[in-house]
């Protein structure tokens, strides 16, 4: 009998909510300054991020509630190290449900071949946004400074930029509809703005250009709904 007690024991230090209470007690004793601690202080963390089992094992074992002290101890952490917390939660969760690949900066392409081969070869998932510029029209810099913030922003979209003489279809592009953002995702064409800074201010930034495609739906989402703020107070 006490075999399968201690292994719901052991179970539940792993889900549910006392899991995640055992889990943001061994973050915190991670995180906090070690050097620093009183060694009272000290122990108890220790004890409480890896609780040693009773010789004896029963079902009150499993039942017991936080100590006062232990909930003392927990209510005096600074903020910083709990949101550090929900961030790395966060982050785990979205590494899970992400697909696709992720990419860094954004993509010079050099020629029209290259710009064929990214709407055609990239995954059937990433959306890819192409910037169709020229040095010296109005906008086509600020345009491409943009696509540079929101490359970090979103990791996810395969952010482009060519020249349009470099792309053998200047002919096409000329000054009067340039800087033009094309937005594909599965080959398709999603999106074909020309001359899109008519749709800013004179001066405009990266959160404009992020609000335009965004009201087209064109990007995904940056991150996973955040998690309840209160979701911890559910555990007695």
């Amino acid at each position: 009998m006490s075999g399968k007690v201690a292994e719901m024991e052991e179970s539940t230090t792993h889900t549910g909510p006392k899991g995640v209470i055992n889990d943001w007690r061994r973050f915190k004793l991670e995180s906090l300054d070690q050097e620093n601690l009183p060694p009272a202080k000290k122990e108890l963390l220790r004890q409480m991020s890896s609780p040693q089992k009773p010789k004896e094992d029963s079902r009150s074992t499993l039942n017991r509630k936080m100590s006062v002290q232990e909930y003392e101890l927990l209510k005096e952490e600074d903020e910083t190290c709990l949101k550090k917390y929900r961030k790395r939660c966060m982050q785990e969760m979205h590494d899970k449900l992400s697909f696709g690949p992720k990419f860094e900066g954004v993509y010079d392409l050099e020629s029209g071949e290259a710009f064929l081969q990214v709407i055609k070869q990239e995954h059937h998932t990433t959306v890819v946004v192409v910037h169709i510029y020229k040095v010296g029209v109005k906008g086509c810099e600020e345009i491409n400074n943009c696509l540079d913030c929101l490359a970090t922003e979103y990791p996810t979209v395969k952010f482009c930029r060519i020249d349009a003489v470099a792309s053998g279809a200047g002919e096409r592009f000329s000054d009067e509809v340039l800087p033009t953002l094309l937005v594909y995702k599965a080959g398709e064409l999603l999106g074909n703005f020309l001359a899109c800074t008519q749709h800013f201010n004179e001066e405009f930034f990266a959160t404009d250009v992020e609000s335009f495609l965004n009201g087209y739906g064109l990007l995904p989402e940056k991150e996973l709904p955040g998690l309840a703020d209160e979701e911890e107070n559910e555990v007695e």
